[in-house]
C-alpha cells in the first residue's frame, strides 16, 4: 500500500469523511477505516481529521496506507451471481440462495458469504478504475444459512438508519414458505399465533428454546398448501428472534420437514413420502431437499417510512416477493402426487 492523493468529487460533497472512505475501500471494515483516521494516516487538505467531518469542495484526502495495518480478508463472493429482485435509488433486495451465509463465518472466513456478493454487485457499478463504488450496501436483516429468499439491503447511511428504526418498531413486513411434519390444525382462512418468549440454549451454542422470561417472540402462522403428513404453512415473524420460526413450530409439534437442528432428519427423500419407491439398483437416492425447508417469500414495507427524528428521506412503499426455488418447488410436486391431501 502506498500514499494516495483523492480529490472529493462533487456528488459526496457534505458525505462524512468514513462514509467516503467506505466507498473508496468497499472490502475493508468501516471500523479499520475510522482507526486510519484517528492515527492520523488520512489527513483532509494535509490536517488532521476525525470520522465524521463532513467533505466540501475542491478537498484533497492524502491516505498514508504504506504506513498502515493490513486490514482484515474482504468478504469472498461466490462463483455464482446473486439475483437482484429489486432495486431503487436507497435500497436493494437479492434472492440468496440456501447454503450462503449472510455474513463471513467466524471460523470460515475465506468461505463465500452474501456480503461478498453484494460487494461483488456494487463494485460491478464502478465505471472507471479508481473511482469509488457508487453505493456501499448494508445489511440490515439476516436470515439462516440454510434458508433461502429475500434479503434487503440499504445503499446508503440514512436509508440503514430508517430501516432499522422499522425493524425495530415491528413495521416491516416479512414472510416465510415454511414446510413442516404433521398436518397443521388450522381452517383455510385461519391465523394462528404463537406467542412463546425464546432464550439461547445455555449448553448449546446458537440454539434457542422456550423460555419463561425469554424475549417476547410472536410468530403467525396460516396454512398455504395441504399433504398428507405434511404442511406448507405460511409464516410471519412479528418479532426478530434468532431461529423464531423453527422453534416456535417445532413446539408446536410441526417441526420443518428438513431441519437437523429442531426436527428429525437433515435431508428428505422421496422413498420417505412416496410408498414403494426403490432408487436403481446401484445407485445412492439423491435427496428431495437437503437444507432447511424455508423460504424467505416476501419482504417489505406498506407505509411510507422515515426517521422519526430526521423525516428528511422518506422510502415509498415498498414489497418484494422471491420466487420458490427450483428444490422446494420439485418437493412440492413430489408431495402433491404422492401424498395428496383428502379431506375426511
Amino acid at each position: 500500500m502506498t500514499t494516495e492523493y483523492v480529490p472529493v468529487p462533487d456528488e459526496h460533497v457534505g458525505l462524512e469523511l468514513d462514509e467516503f472512505l467506505c466507498l473508496l475501500y468497499p472490502e475493508w471494515g468501516k471500523g479499520y477505516l475510522r482507526r486510519l483516521v484517528r492515527e492520523g494516516l488520512v489527513l483532509v487538505d494535509g490536517q488532521s481529521a476525525y470520522p465524521s467531518q463532513r467533505l466540501r469542495h475542491n478537498q484533497v484526502l492524502v491516505l498514508d496506507l504504506e504506513s498502515a495495518d493490513p486490514p482484515g480478508k474482504a468478504p469472498v463472493a461466490p462463483s455464482e451471481e446473486i439475483p437482484v429482485l429489486y432495486e431503487d435509488e436507497h435500497v436493494f433486495v437479492v434472492d440468496k440462495p440456501s447454503g450462503l451465509a449472510v455474513e463471513p463465518e467466524r471460523w470460515a472466513r475465506g468461505n463465500a458469504s452474501l456480503a461478498g456478493a453484494v460487494l461483488r454487485i456494487a463494485r460491478d457499478r464502478i465505471v472507471e478504475e479508481g473511482e469509488p463504488v457508487p453505493f456501499r450496501p448494508r445489511l440490515v436483516h439476516r436470515i439462516d444459512k440454510g434458508t433461502s429468499g429475500a434479503v434487503l439491503l440499504a445503499k446508503h447511511l440514512e436509508a440503514e438508519r430508517i430501516l432499522r428504526e422499522a425493524f425495530e418498531a415491528h413495521r416491516m413486513i416479512k414472510r416465510y414458505s415454511v414446510l413442516v411434519e404433521g398436518e397443521f390444525p388450522a381452517s383455510d382462512d385461519e391465523v394462528v399465533t404463537i406467542d412463546k418468549p425464546l432464550s439461547s440454549e445455555p449448553r448449546k451454542a446458537g440454539r434457542m428454546r422456550i423460555e419463561e422470561g425469554g424475549k417476547p417472540s410472536v410468530t403467525r402462522v396460516s396454512v398455504a398448501a395441504r399433504y398428507r403428513g405434511y404442511t406448507l404453512l405460511d409464516c410471519e415473524p412479528l418479532s426478530g428472534r434468532t431461529h423464531q420460526i423453527r422453534v416456535h413450530l417445532a413446539s408446536e409439534g410441526f417441526p420443518l420437514a428438513v431441519d437437523s437442528s429442531y426436527g428429525r432428519r437433515d435431508l428428505l427423500l422421496l422413498s420417505e413420502i412416496k410408498a414403494g419407491y426403490r432408487s436403481k439398483r446401484g445407485r445412492t437416492e439423491r435427496p428431495l431437499l437437503d437444507r432447511l425447508s424455508m423460504h424467505a417469500r416476501e419482504i417489505g414495507w406498506t407505509e411510507p417510512l422515515s426517521l422519526a427524528d430526521s423525516p428528511g428521506l422518506e422510502l415509498v412503499p415498498t414489497r418484494v416477493e422471491a420466487p420458490l426455488p427450483a428444490d422446494l418447488q420439485k418437493t412440492l410436486r413430489q408431495l402433491e402426487k404422492v401424498r395428496p391431501y383428502r379431506r375426511s
